[in-house]
């Protein structure tokens, strides 16, 4: 924490009095200086850190048991739905406001499609980040995953309770999809040094991102709303969340 602090000192102003009870009286000579007054610190971001955006996608369509999603490399693949392309419009005009350098989308198309409005507002074109795709969900990559989930399937409770992806038949690992992830995250920060980015990606591999900066529970940060933001530091091998779940440009 010391760098930060650090950082911080070097540049805050040297402050004034503020009332006339903690100013010098005239008579205390003019050799005698005004006592130092210190303000909470602000965070600075560290020189070289890179400051990531994480957006999840749009709402999706739903489900239909009768007609599968259909799969790209066994994940399940669906367009927006029309509340989802509302949601990227919202994300747009809140992510516009700011410098953003780059805009990383994921193989799936939720994310090319969320990212579209950002991308057409900034003139960037989207850098496809294959680590940052969805939990690899085995058997239930075609959609089912919502249905046993919202009919409370005993395998989706257990994967609950245990906070495992791999008890899903097929599913991919915690430890596999943390160590996809954390790889594509130090890409995009060795690429972005002193820069803001901001990836659209998914709520399986925005949760992993997060709980490997928190070093939290495997499922603490699932389940982020459709379109929120939530914002990472990364300083090397030091990793910062600054926010979870934004979603006020949504409500």
């Amino acid at each position: 924490m010391v760098p930060y602090l650090l950082a911080c000192r070097r540049d805050l102003p040297r402050l004034r009095p503020m009332s006339s009870e903690l100013a010098v009286p005239d008579d205390a000579g003019a050799a005698e200086e005004a006592p130092r007054r210190y303000p909470q610190l602000r965070f600075i971001m560290p020189p070289g850190a890179t400051e990531i955006v994480l957006v999840r996608h749009g709402e999706s369509m739903p489900v239909d048991p009768a007609r599968p999603f259909p799969l790209l490399d066994g994940r399940g693949d669906p367009e927006l739905a029309p509340g989802g392309r509302a949601q990227a419009v919202l994300i747009a005009e809140r992510l516009a406001k700011s410098e953003v350098h780059a805009i990383y989308v994921t193989p799936l198309r939720r994310t090319a499609e969320t990212a579209e409005p950002l991308a057409s507002r900034l003139g960037l074109v989207p850098v496809v980040e294959a680590g940052l795709v969805e939990v690899h969900l085995g058997e239930w990559g075609d959609g089912s995953y919502r249905q046993k989930v919202s009919e409370r399937d005993p395998l989706a409770i257990e994967m609950i309770s245990k906070e495992r992806w791999d008890v899903i038949p097929g599913a991919e690992s915690n430890e596999e999809v943390r160590a996809r992830v954390e790889d594509a995250i130090e890409r995009i920060a060795a690429r972005h040094r002193d820069q803001r980015v901001v990836a659209f990606a998914h709520g399986g591999s925005i949760g992993a991102v997060l709980a490997r900066a928190a070093g939290s529970r495997p499922f603490a940060f699932v389940g982020s709303d459709n379109g929120a933001i939530s914002r990472l530091v990364v300083d090397r091998d030091r990793w910062l969340i600054r926010s979870f779940n934004d979603r006020s440009h949504l409500d």
